[in-house]
Order: C-alpha cells, then sequence, then structure tokens
C-alpha cells in the first residue's frame, strides 16, 4: 500500500485525490494546499513543508512555476513523484530538477496523461509498424473558448497561454506518436478578451525523421475540435467525438480519435477507407497512470520522466518565446 500525498488542490489536484482514494493499493496522507476549504474531509497540510507524515509519493498538481521547487524538496524527502505537465514553468527549471533526480534514490513521473489512451498508444504502434508508410505530415487542431472565470482572480489572469495549459499536451502527442520535434515556428493571432496574453495561434513543426507538421490553437473559439472533445476524456469539457488529428504517410492516412484509417496508391485512384478496430480504454487514463505510478515507485522504467517531459517543454517554450516576441514587435515583419 502506497502511502500518497496530493499537492494543489485545483482541477486537475482534486481529480487526482478522487483517484487515490479510490484506488485499492493507495492511501491518501493528505493534501497540501493553502486553501483550507478544499476536501476538508481529508488530512490537510496549508503547504508542502507542514507535511510531517511518511509518505512514499507525492502528486504535484501546484500552478507550474512551482513545480520544480516543488519536486526539488520531493526529492531532498526522499519522495517519489508525479509532477502534472508541464513539468516547470521554464527548461532552466526543469534542468535543475533533473540534475536533482540524478542524483536522488526516486523515481519522477510526468502528467503527460494522455499517453495512457488506449487509442494513443494504438496510434503509436500502427505509425511504427508502417500502417500508412512513412509519415509524411500532421495537422491538429485544438480550439474551444474558455469561460472568462477560468482567468479571473488566479494566476491565469496574467499568464494563462493556451500554449503551456493545453498545446503542451499535443507537442506531447505528436513527439509520441510521430518523434522527436527539431524546430518550430509560431505565429500569434489576434486577441480579442483585451490583453496581453496569447489566446490563439499556428505552429508550424519539422520531425527528426523528416515530417512536418502544423498546429492551429485558440481558447476563443468553440469549435468541436480538440483532444478532450474528441475522445470525452474532461468531464469539464462538453465531448463532440469529432476527430482532431490528421496524419499522412506514403501508403496512406488516419484521423484520430476515429482511427478512420485510409490507404492508397497515388491521385489516379481514390484511397480506399479501411477497416481499423479502435482499442477502448479498459480504465480512465488518469487511473491509468496512478497504476503506473506506482510501479515506478517500485521501480519500473517511467512511461515519460522528467528528462522526457523537458524535450516537450522545450519546444512548448521556444512557441511561447516567439509568440511573445511577436506581441513585442508589433507585426511580423516589424
Amino acid at each position: 500500500m502506497k502511502r500518497i500525498l496530493v499537492v494543489g488542490g485545483g482541477l486537475i489536484g482534486t481529480r487526482h485525490l478522487a483517484a487515490v482514494r479510490a484506488h485499492p493499493y493507495c492511501t491518501l496522507v493528505g493534501l497540501a494546499d493553502p486553501d483550507l476549504n478544499i476536501a476538508p474531509d481529508a488530512p490537510r497540510f496549508s503547504s508542502i513543508d507542514e507535511v510531517d507524515v511518511s509518505v512514499d509519493g507525492v502528486i504535484i498538481a501546484t500552478p507550474t512555476h512551482l513545480h520544480a521547487r516543488q519536486g526539488i524538496e520531493a526529492a531532498k524527502r526522499g519522495w517519489h513523484m508525479l509532477i502534472e505537465k508541464p513539468v516547470a514553468g521554464t527548461l532552466q527549471e526543469a534542468r535543475a530538477l533533473e540534475a536533482v533526480l540524478k542524483d536522488a534514490k526516486v523515481g519522477s513521473l510526468v502528467g503527460h496523461h494522455r499517453r495512457y489512451h488506449a487509442s494513443v498508444q494504438q496510434l503509436r504502434c500502427a505509425l511504427m509498424a508502417g500502417i500508412i508508410g512513412d509519415v509524411v505530415n500532421a495537422s491538429l487542431i485544438w480550439a474551444m473558448r474558455k469561460p472568462d472565470a477560468y482567468f479571473e482572480g488566479n494566476w491565469r489572469t496574467a499568464g494563462g497561454s493556451p500554449v503551456m495549459i493545453n498545446l503542451v499536451h499535443d507537442i506531447d502527442i505528436l513527439r509520441f506518436v510521430i518523434g522527436e520535434v527539431v524546430g518550430a515556428a509560431a505565429l500569434r493571432g489576434g486577441a480579442t478578451r483585451g490583453s496581453d496574453r496569447i489566446e490563439s495561434g499556428a505552429v508550424a513543426l519539422s520531425f527528426e525523421n523528416g515530417a512536418t507538421g502544423t498546429i492551429s490553437f485558440a481558447d476563443t473559439a468553440p469549435s468541436p475540435w480538440g483532444f478532450e472533445a474528441g475522445t470525452g476524456e474532461n468531464p469539464n469539457i462538453g465531448t463532440t467525438m469529432q476527430d482532431m488529428m490528421w496524419i499522412t504517410g506514403t501508403k496512406g492516412a488516419i484521423s484520430f480519435p476515429s482511427m478512420t484509417l485510409w490507404q492508397g496508391e497515388q491521385w489516379g485512384a481514390p484511397a480506399q477507407q479501411i477497416p481499423f478496430e479502435v482499442v477502448l480504454n479498459e480504465k480512465p487514463p488518469l487511473d491509468s497512470q496512478l497504476d503506473h505510478f506506482i510501479d515506478v515507485m517500485n521501480g519500473e522504467t517511467p512511461l515519460i520522466d522528467v528528462a522526457d517531459a523537458a524535450r516537450t517543454l522545450a519546444v512548448a517554450e521556444s512557441i511561447e518565446t516567439q509568440l511573445a516576441q511577436v506581441s513585442k514587435r508589433g507585426s511580423l515583419y516589424g
């Protein structure tokens, strides 16, 4: 039985709290969060520094800028850690945490939980097996309108860019199923909420294997296209079951999450749709991630550790930096 501490009682933290409570091989030792009104029926600590009970593993679900500092503190206390994405506020912070973990005898896992979707695993295996030949390009859309209250009176008011909150997930999925990203170029969209915060844009990517890709994103535009909407994974976001990613290769194409598969030869004959049965999740991905965290605490190799997640962060940080520079210039050509 693993003794788990959850740090951070926000939207994702409360979901982790419920998962730990329901897991047959976990015991919740408490929630650390300065708001003591959250989960008052659980053992409470106002901060990680106040924790005075025995802990095997900690789930860090606080604002991103706190991840590295709290991860380093957890490592010093000998706690295995599951850190929510992004792994840290900056790549420099992620590298600092990575350096500490090299000398600590604890495991690290980062909460890019989409890797635990059975259909994502299936897509990765299918592409690696060459079901559409060599991957040529990928197109991905994430577009939905967040409520204004999402940004009011919290850390998202000044920050809250969808690049670090949402797009970092999509970047990680592309890395996971296609390969390493070696280049990124970004264009920024207009502001509709009257702030300097990044709201929308477009990204072009190049992959180590020669493939290219595009991402179109917005947190100001209601649409049926986005990973959460397409898969129904998030209870806070409406489900549409619409595809949001399309991948082409030298022998065909496949869309996700429907896993609609097309194969063909050349343009003189239409591509043919090929029957392809989608593998369904046996349990929610967040629960599968917790299962894996227990395995990591027992010595299993993590599906994505701090070093791996830092590579996803590096791409996201590059995109964020480019978009911020466009804002300062006022024009791409200024």
